[in-house]
């Protein structure tokens, strides 16, 4: 049973509830929220892609194949932006690694700039993020699920997306930022 956290909301004077008192998760598994109802909570997770830098008729015509699909889509579906954190260390050490093996004095000064670049972003005033996307929905038969998801990936590669079934990682990581506002917490946390 997946537990979100131990911090008790007060029902009354004398009567205290937690979170997984009141939240509907049973369960996360292969990719779902296993909901207490019987249904499952299940999606896509879609990979980025800037638009920005095409031009504009290739950028008219994602928006107009996107609006499309989304017409397409006969059943109740939730859109999910969600910022997960990112750990730039490894990068930095990759960084710092190239720059010893370097000789070459301009390409080290290229990639002392990009130290200097990631050194700033570990500083307290960014918090580096990776931004996520994803189409969730509920259901509960199984059948339907795939016949859902196949849909999704299916129609988000027609719009030249690429797009692939949520992991529990995933989902664990939507739920901890609807419930803590973002904020990450490994206390009084259990994940199965």
């Amino acid at each position: 049973m997946l537990k979100m956290s131990t911090a008790k909301i007060e029902k009354s004077e004398t009567n205290y509830k937690y979170c997984e008192d009141w939240l509907p998760v049973k369960n996360i598994v292969n990719g779902m929220i296993q909901l207490e109802d019987g249904y499952f909570v299940c999606g896509v997770k879609i990979q980025p892609r800037n638009i920005f830098i095409m031009d504009a008729g290739s950028q008219n015509n994602i928006i107009v194949q996107l609006r499309n699909f989304y017409n397409t889509i006969d059943f109740e579906f939730w859109l999910i932006i969600a910022d997960r954190p990112v750990d730039i260390a490894p990068y930095l050490a990759q960084l710092q690694i190239l720059y010893q093996k370097s000789n070459n004095n301009i390409t080290r000064k290229l990639i002392m700039q990009d130290i200097n670049k990631a050194n700033a972003f570990m500083g307290a005033e960014y918090n580096v993020v990776d931004t996520e996307y994803f189409i969730l929905f509920k259901e509960k038969r199984i059948d339907i699920i795939q016949k859902r998801l196949r849909t999704l990936i299916t129609g988000l590669a027609n719009c030249g997306l690429n797009s692939m079934q949520v992991s529990n990682g995933d989902l664990r990581m939507i739920l901890d930022n609807f419930l803590n506002g973002g904020v990450s917490t490994n206390f009084g946390t259990v994940m199965i």
